[in-house]
């Protein structure tokens, strides 16, 4: 009775939402430790030891001759584990996003597809942070680096990062009905793509018999291609950045709708489940 509507215009409806997901961020983002600075610490140091660790691997156990492609050993590892890790975490985290049942969403701004966005662009923050760092460091340290296409590598970069965020939101959406099912699904897609994701070889050299075997795989394309941007001499010829694209645009719908039936039939027993 005694409430004051304000009419507010689009323009300040879009910046109070973008101030509720930079905060949301920024909680996100430090849910490993209270401290900003070590949280984003944490999680880079989790990829530039996985990094390191292939790089020392493939260079003391001599694989770097036969399959790499000629150029900078350290961008072809990066068109591969860097992807795959971009993949993974997105996924991760957009599946480990509040849902409608957490005490987060009693708070009058917040909503589900803030806490989804919120998860997605707080894991991009990360890798690009820490794509910058490896880069980098690498480039003064080590040796300098040239990337045929930039552009190009890097839109596949966010292609491999709009994936992660398509199939995490399918689980997200799913995870409420099926706890355990969704883990599992998960966990066997991360441990599939450590060989499906083609990261460790190149898709031209590969028979035909084998491509068969992997071209389902949306991220098997998008290594390749970003391959093909990052080194001149390499043209993918089995591969394209169209499918995974149509593929991450269905998982996106489904996993809308998804969220969106699962949000209205929203219980507060689902918290004890997990």
């Amino acid at each position: 009775m005694f409430e004051q509507v304000r009419r507010r215009s689009r323009l300040s409806v879009a910046l109070g939402m973008a101030d509720v997901i930079y905060h949301s961020i920024v909680r996100d983002v430090r849910k490993q430790h209270g401290n900003a600075i070590l949280a984003i610490g944490v999680n880079m140091l989790q990829i530039i030891i996985f990094v390191a660790v292939f790089y020392v691997m493939f260079s003391l156990l001599g694989l770097r001759g036969p399959g790499a492609i000629r150029g900078d050993f350290m961008i072809y590892l990066l068109t591969g584990i860097f992807l795959y890790m971009t993949n993974v975490k997105t996924l991760g985290a957009v599946m480990g996003a509040e849902g409608p049942s957490s005490a987060m969403m009693q708070h009058a701004p917040m909503n589900t597809i803030v806490a989804i966005g919120a998860a997605a662009l707080g894991a991009l923050y990360i890798q690009v942070l820490t794509l910058a760092v490896i880069l980098f460091g690498y480039h003064v340290l080590i040796s300098p680096i040239t990337i045929n296409d930039p552009a190009g590598a890097f839109m596949m970069f966010l292609l491999a990062w709009f994936a992660g965020i398509a199939l995490g939101l399918v689980l997200l959406a799913l995870k409420p009905w099926f706890p355990t099912f969704t883990n599992v699904v998960a966990t066997v897609y991360k441990r599939a793509n450590m060989i499906a994701s083609g990261k460790m070889f190149v898709a031209n050299t590969l028979p035909g018999f084998m491509i068969a075997m992997f071209d389902w795989n949306p991220l098997f394309h998008i290594i390749d291609q970003s391959r093909g941007y990052a080194f001149i001499n390499y043209y993918p010829r089995y591969t394209n950045w169209e499918f995974p694209l149509i593929v991450c645009c269905c998982f996106i719908v489904l996993g809308l709708m998804g969220e969106f039936y699962t949000r209205r039939h929203a219980s507060l027993s689902w918290d004890a489940r997990r």
